[in-house]
């Protein structure tokens, strides 16, 4: 799975910090997110996909077998 977590978090010029603080982990957790070493609970996923204002599927893009 990828993600556009990074992406979307820099465009609106906000920490690490911010968004952590924002949908209520640390920012550890949102390190490791941006990385793809942790994937997000669908909790968090909808939380974070609040705070873009996104669909969580146009954040968290499921790579299918064969692409």
């Amino acid at each position: 799975m990828i993600n556009r977590v990074q992406q979307l978090r820099k465009s609106r010029k906000m920490t690490q910090e911010e968004l952590a603080r924002l949908v209520g982990v640390t920012r550890q957790t949102i390190i490791s997110i941006e990385s793809g070493k942790y994937t997000a609970s669908l909790v968090l996923a909808i939380k974070i996909a609040r705070v873009f204002q996104r669909r969580v599927e146009d954040i968290f893009i499921l790579e299918e077998e064969g692409e």
